[in-house]
């Protein structure tokens, strides 16, 4: 009965120990930011390859956001439905 115990503690310390090491490796829920060679910036919820080339997207993280809130950069709608890109000042949807 004492060996049972000693690996019911032994399985329950490794439970923890993989559980705690999953939720320090998991990383919050946050969205980056894309912004046109117009400098118009809106989040996206990830980085899509359909942007049209001319366009000029690139990406950034969220402690690019919170430096860069004010600036020559324009910030858009974020939309809920981010499947698509600003272009000038209009929201422009990906073809589906």
């Amino acid at each position: 009965m004492k060996n049972f115990n000693k690996t019911l503690a032994a399985g329950a310390l490794m439970a923890a120990v993989a559980g705690g090491a999953i939720a320090l490796s998991a990383t919050s829920a946050s969205a980056d930011v894309a912004c046109n060679r117009y400098g118009e910036c809106w989040r996206v919820a990830q980085r899509y390859t359909t942007y049209p080339s001319n366009l000029g997207v690139t990406f950034h993280d969220d402690a690019w956001r919170e430096q860069n809130r004010k600036g020559h950069y324009h910030w858009r709608k974020d939309r809920q439905d981010d499947h698509g890109y600003y272009s000038q000042g209009h929201w422009r949807p990906f073809d589906r």
